[in-house]
Formats: C-alpha cells, sequence, structure tokens
C-alpha cells in the first residue's frame, strides 16, 4: 500500500477517516487535510483514475496490515491438520470438552483428525462415537472421506467449511 507523500497521483477519490466521501480533490490538499486531522492517506489502488484514498489513523492501519500479513500466511500454508484422541468408552464430560475443542479448531480454519484408540472389541461403539461428533459438528465443518476403522484405532477427518 502506498502512503502519504509517496502517492504520486494528482488527483485522489477521497474517502474519510469514518468511511464518509469526501469527492475528488488534489493530492496535495488530501495530505493537508490527512495532517491536520494527524492520521495518514492511504492508496488502496492504483488500478482506476483517479485512485481512491482514505484517511486512517496510525495505529488501525497498522493492525490492519498485521491482520492481513498473518492471513496471507495463512492462506499460503493452508490449514493444519490437528489430532484429537478419543477413548471409546469416554465420560460425557470430557466428550463435551474434546467437542469444543474439535469447533474451535474447525472455526479456525483448520483441519481435525479425530481419533479413537481401541482396546479388544471396541470398534462398534468408537464408530458410533465418531459418528456422533460429526454429526454434532457438522455445522463448523464437514467430513473428508469416510471413516477409516483399522485394527488399532477409528479414524475420521473433518475438514473447516
Amino acid at each position: 500500500m502506498i502512503m502519504n507523500e509517496k502517492i504520486k497521483a494528482s488527483e485522489v477519490l477521497l474517502t474519510g477517516v469514518n468511511g464518509e466521501d469526501l469527492g475528488i480533490m488534489s493530492t496535495k490538499e488530501a495530505l493537508k487535510i490527512a495532517k491536520e486531522l494527524q492520521v495518514d492517506l492511504v492508496c488502496q489502488s492504483l488500478a482506476s483514475s483517479p485512485p481512491p484514498c482514505q484517511l486512517v489513523s496510525r495505529t488501525d492501519f497498522k493492525q490492519h496490515v498485521i491482520k492481513e500479513s498473518a492471513k496471507n500466511r495463512k492462506v499460503e500454508k493452508g490449514p493444519k491438520l490437528k489430532e484429537i484422541r478419543l477413548s471409546a468408552f469416554i465420560e460425557d464430560h470430557d466428550y463435551d470438552t474434546k467437542k469444543r475443542q474439535a469447533e474451535r479448531i474447525l472455526t479456525s480454519g483448520d483441519a481435525v483428525q479425530l481419533t479413537v484408540r481401541l482396546e479388544k472389541k471396541e470398534s462398534q461403539e468408537a464408530k458410533k462415537l465418531v459418528e456422533q461428533l460429526i454429526r454434532e459438528l457438522s455445522h463448523c465443518g464437514k467430513q473428508d472421506k469416510g471413516i477409516q476403522v483399522s485394527g488399532k484405532q477409528v479414524i475420521a477427518v473433518m475438514l473447516p467449511h
């Protein structure tokens, strides 16, 4: 983003600090207004003529830049896969805790792998538990592939919406 004196256009389409439209004016005049209000003049796009610019307070702009860069980093890396381990015969309170944990992960944009470790002949109970959890988390994520039942564990992966 281009700020203050680095804006080379002769005229700008100016938007105020609170989003109000101030119209087209010379860049010098816009810079003068920015200095009076002790804010920055930020150019959003050079694609149009005159370029749209906005008066932004310094702290708001810094926070916006930090959020944008964090968001871009997350998009570049892609979603992480985080594992949540359960047992087939889980207490209600523990189940609720694991469900809330999975919701938090899915809403933050990461995928969740639900893993139930098996002991003896628990595969049916484990599969029912995972199916129930998938149904209850359907509002914040969707199942990827099917439920995998192997010899020692039952696994299901959920992706964020």
